[in-house]
């Protein structure tokens, strides 16, 4: 078995090759970061046509609390608006449903009701619902069931809207898109999009760290007595003779 002897010919073969592997991540790296710099970060935040969708509650009498249909125990309760109608936000341990504030009546969270939340975030005509089983990609910060709402505007917008509660999630357009493109090829997740500390990465990383440590022992090998040679020069005195 021929021995392998740790020369600087052998780490200068391995360090070219692994230089060229980590060279094409950095320069995917390089290409990543500079396209989502130049990107608009406004269109890039996801947040359509700038509108808000919160409204002060109406004044007057509410439904009592104790006097809802009790099916299953109620963990929380919080009241809050449907565009411009009061609801009561029931949690319980089978999940969130929503009821009417003013009636006591349990409502449904239908496509009409997700037509009516989205285009308060975008005045855009909508082009098509859908409804998701679980998130995409583009609404992977978020969980469960939801609508999603497809606008006919420049950014080709979707709106997410929650099944459960009704409420608005996250807006995402064509920049955004581009923008999770390239961050996907910058922190190298190219399942999920989100982590940053994956085994791929880390190992990426490393190897980045052993390319610059052969590196330097690769330049300080290279170096010899004679490029040195300007440091030792000296210049000799020059000596005068006088004459009596």
């Amino acid at each position: 078995m021929k021995r392998i002897r740790l020369t600087p010919l052998f780490f200068r073969r391995i360090h070219k090759w692994v230089g060229l592997i980590l060279g094409l991540q950095f320069l995917l790296w390089a290409l990543s970061g500079s396209v989502m710099a130049l990107l608009d970060k406004d269109k890039v935040g996801g947040h359509g046509g700038g509108m808000s969708h919160a409204h002060p509650l109406p004044a007057g009498e509410y439904f009592d609390i104790a006097a809802l249909p009790r099916g299953e125990p109620v963990t929380g309760v919080l009241l809050r608006d449907l565009g411009a109608r009061p609801v009561y936000e029931l949690r319980t341990t089978k999940g969130t449903r929503l009821v009417d504030a003013t009636t006591g009546k349990d409502m449904r969270v239908d496509e009409d009701m997700a037509r009516e939340v989205a285009s308060m975030m975008n005045e855009a005509p909508i082009q098509k619902v859908s409804i998701l089983a679980r998130p995409n990609l583009e609404a992977r910060d978020h969980d469960g069931a939801m609508w999603r709402v497809d606008f006919a505007d420049a950014e080709n917008s979707s709106a997410y809207v929650s099944l459960d509660t009704a409420r608005f999630l996250v807006m995402r357009g064509d920049t955004w898109r581009t923008w999770d493109f390239f961050w996907m090829l910058h922190n190298m997740d190219y399942v999920n999009r989100k982590s940053f500390n994956h085994p791929l990465i880390i190992f990426v990383a490393f190897g980045a760290l052993w390319l610059s440590g052969t590196g330097f022992y690769l330049l300080f090998k290279s170096f010899s007595r004679a490029d040195f040679r300007w440091l030792r020069r000296r210049r000799k005195p020059v000596v005068t003779r006088s004459t009596a």
